[in-house]
């Protein structure tokens, strides 16, 4: 007969080829975050730059089947359950796309798109500093 031990053991084991062990740690965070959450705390309005940011980061968590984190991210940023349409999206990032992207999160073609640029150009983006954050003022010079 089994021990004790070795049923754990076996019973880990069998988790873990399935891929299940670290989506139910994941699932267990998500819930023991969900319950620790001050909801009586009130969050301060989303930004238009955070919601924009956020939705871009969400997409790449679910595209990427980070399912738990991506739940994580919509409780504590208060994002809306509903994800944004894409379309809104690559709208206000005055981004145009082709088959191809569309088959990927925005965030992907907006890394190719920099990582392209360096490339061609050898020169540096300057980022300017939000008019809504300005503690996220980032500059490169030339």
């Amino acid at each position: 007969m089994a021990t004790v031990t070795e049923l754990k053991s076996a019973l880990k084991e069998t988790l873990e080829t399935r891929g299940v062990l670290q989506q139910l740690k994941a699932r267990i965070r998500a819930e023991v975050f969900s319950a620790l959450d001050d909801q009586s705390t009130p969050r301060p309005p989303l930004s238009h730059e955070n919601l924009l940011i956020n939705e871009l980061i969400r997409e790449y968590l679910d595209f990427n089947k980070y399912r738990y984190t991506a739940s994580v991210l919509t409780a504590e940023s208060g994002q809306p359950e509903v994800p944004l349409d894409r379309q809104f999206m690559a709208n206000e990032l005055n981004v145009a796309e082709d088959a191809s992207s569309k088959t990927v999160p925005l965030l992907y073609g907006l890394l190719h798109h920099f990582l392209s640029s360096k490339e061609e150009n050898k020169g540096k983006v300057l980022l300017r500093g939000s008019t809504t954050h300005s503690h996220l003022n980032a500059e490169s010079s030339p």
